[in-house]
This record gives structure tokens, C-alpha cells and sequence, in this order.
């Protein structure tokens, strides 16, 4: 059975996501959806075969489109996905699955009636190791925090600091540190303990009118959680999962390769499993085998977990006063 993908955007996302799912048989590109004819040309002349087209509605109304992969900018994910969903195409949606809570229920509710597969592409959450950090969270002994951070300095601040205003710092397109580095902290969290109950958010506002760096505390039942994302400044600091009888240390949160659990008589357990494929490989794996068993949804990347973060976020940005267009 091959599932034939369509794609929206023809940025570098998009090509990672092509390259990797092209490792997986089962995996064919049959359409290529740009705004621009010259770019849909450029990209898909690096895939023989795809079709292209600079019409939504035409491509999701072909007949060689089984499902769509979205990597439009954020703000445009909902509006592509529901164009997606109410033709009965299977929808893919790159992190943050949409601006806001409201957009995602709307998508998660167009998916349920057409009776087609929704699912958040984030990638970490199916690489190999994070399996790894879930199967051995019982030796940790009763977990207390959740410690995670992905602080990486944009290649487009630099354009930002001599006064051009890029996409990524652009808040008409739903951007910002939280949106596009802080989700790769939250939703890991959100799939190992569920949602926190309660948030205390902190973050600085660039004159742009996003976030450029900012901080989450959360505190569960008989744990707490702390999360820092920046776009303005480099971290090198591992994410941890601290217990009272060990402590889990994990390279980068956003892609983990690298997993030690340190005892506290002084052991240490490596667990690190080796990464045969590219780490977008196994969301596509994981998406191709719902489509393939008939399921609808994913059990990791689900729509609880996917809303959850999405309102996580949302409480987040409402107490740093960080708000887009499509919140109003």
C-alpha cells in the first residue's frame, strides 16, 4: 500500500520531511501545492514525478493525493489543513499545529466528520530514544521535575538587529521563540505527564510583537516542571528528568540521541538506542502505519496531547501579552 503525499510549502522543512519520508517505501510524492509557479517547478524538478500546482483546491481535489504534508507558515496551518480535511485528504500539519486552541478544535473536528487521520508533526516524540525515555521513567522513582530547554540563536536575528523584519520574528504569521521552540519542550512533557495544572509564564517582547526568549513554571500534583526557550541567545545545557532514587539526563529534548539515567550511588545506565534513519523518518513511519491499520488518530501525538499544548501555549502567550491576528 503507498500513501501518495502532497505537500504544502516548498521551504527546507519541506525537503527534510521529503527526503526522509523517500527512505520509507511505502512513501510516494505525487503533488507539490507553491503560491508561485517557480517555485513549485524548482522544488519538484528534485522529485521526479510531482505534479505542482499553485491551487490548493485543485491539488487536494485530485485523485493522486492520498494525503497532505503541511509546512506553510504557522498562521496558515489552519486554513490549509481544514482545506485538506474537508476534501477527505489525510493531513500531516508540521509544530504548532495551528495559531490557537480555537483553530485546532476546529481542525480536529473537520477531521473527526470527514473520517480522515489529523496528526501534529512533531518529530520527537517517535524517534527511537524518546521511546527509550518513556519505557525507563519507573526507575526514576517518583519523578519531582521536568526540567527541558531548546535555546537556539536565529540565523534571522542578525537581519532583525539591522532592522529587517523577517518571517521568523513576524508576528502576523504566528511566530516567536514559544510557538517555534518552546513547543519542542512542551509537548514531550505533555506526552510523558499530561497537562500541568497550573502555568506561570515569563518571556521578552521584541518591538516586532513576538517573543524572543521566555520561561514556563508548572507544577503538577507531586511534581514541577520548568521549561526555557529562546530564539535570541544559544543554550548547551541537556534536558533532565529528575527522581528521588535517579535522575534522567537527555542530550537536546527537541531531538534526543543521547539517554543516561545517573543512580544516586554514583552508577550510571547508558540506554541510548542507535538512529538508523533521518529523525523525520519516524513520524512519517508512524503516520503511514495509522493510515495503513485504519486508525485515525495517533496515541502519542494525539488530539488530546496536540490541544493540550496548544492551550498550554495560549495561557503562556496571554500572560506575556504576546498575541496574533488569529486570536481576535
Amino acid at each position: 500500500m503507498t500513501i501518495r503525499f502532497g505537500v504544502v510549502g516548498t521551504n527546507w522543512i519541506t525537503d527534510r520531511f521529503v527526503q526522509a519520508g523517500l527512505e520509507n517505501e511505502e512513501f510516494l510524492l505525487t503533488a507539490v501545492y507553491s503560491r508561485t509557479e517557480e517555485k513549485g517547478q524548482a522544488f519538484a524538478a528534485k522529485y521526479a514525478g510531482a505534479s505542482i500546482y499553485t491551487d490548493l483546491e485543485a491539488m487536494v481535489s485530485s485523485a493522486e493525493v492520498d494525503a497532505v504534508y503541511i509546512a506553510s507558515p504557522n498562521s496558515m496551518h489552519a486554513e490549509h489543513s481544514l482545506i485538506c480535511l474537508n476534501h477527505g485528504k489525510h493531513v500531516l500539519c508540521e509544530k504548532p499545529a495551528a495559531s490557537n486552541s480555537r483553530e485546532l478544535k476546529a481542525m480536529i473536528e473537520a477531521a473527526r466528520s470527514n473520517d480522515v487521520l489529523f496528526m501534529e508533526a512533531m518529530k520527537s516524540t517517535f524517534m527511537p530514544n524518546f521511546g527509550v525515555i518513556r519505557d525507563n521513567l519507573y526507575k526514576l522513582g517518583q519523578v519531582r521535575r521536568y526540567f527541558a530547554g531548546y535555546c537556539q540563536y536565529s540565523s534571522r536575528y542578525d537581519a532583525y538587529r539591522q532592522g529587517t523584519v523577517l518571517n521568523a520574528f513576524n508576528p502576523e504569521y504566528s511566530n516567536g521563540s514559544l510557538m517555534d521552540l518552546g513547543i519542542y519542550c512542551l509537548y514531550p512533557m505533555v506526552v510523558l505527564f499530561g497537562k500541568p495544572d497550573t502555568v506561570k509564564s515569563a518571556g521578552l517582547m521584541l518591538a516586532s510583537g513576538v517573543d524572543g526568549e521566555g520561561s514556563m513554571v508548572m507544577r503538577y500534583p507531586d511534581m514541577g516542571a520548568v521549561i526555557m526557550h529562546s530564539k535570541i541567545a544559544d543554550s548547551y545545557l541537556p534536558a533532565e528528568i529528575q527522581g528521588e532514587n535517579a535522575t534522567m539526563v537527555i542530550d537536546k529534548i527537541n531531538q534526543p540521541y543521547q539517554v543516561k539515567i545517573h543512580y544516586r550511588d554514583g552508577t550510571v545506565e547508558e540506554l541510548t538506542l542507535p538512529q538508523v534513519y533521518e529523525a523525520m523518518y519516524y513520524e512519517v513511519e508512524e503516520f503511514i502505519h495509522l493510515l495503513k491499520s485504519g486508525q485515525r488518530e495517533s496515541a502519542t501525538n494525539s488530539h488530546a496531547n496536540s490541544l493540550a499544548v496548544a492551550e498550554l501555549m495560549e495561557e503562556a502567550r496571554a500572560q506575556i501579552g504576546l498575541r496574533y491576528a488569529s486570536d481576535l
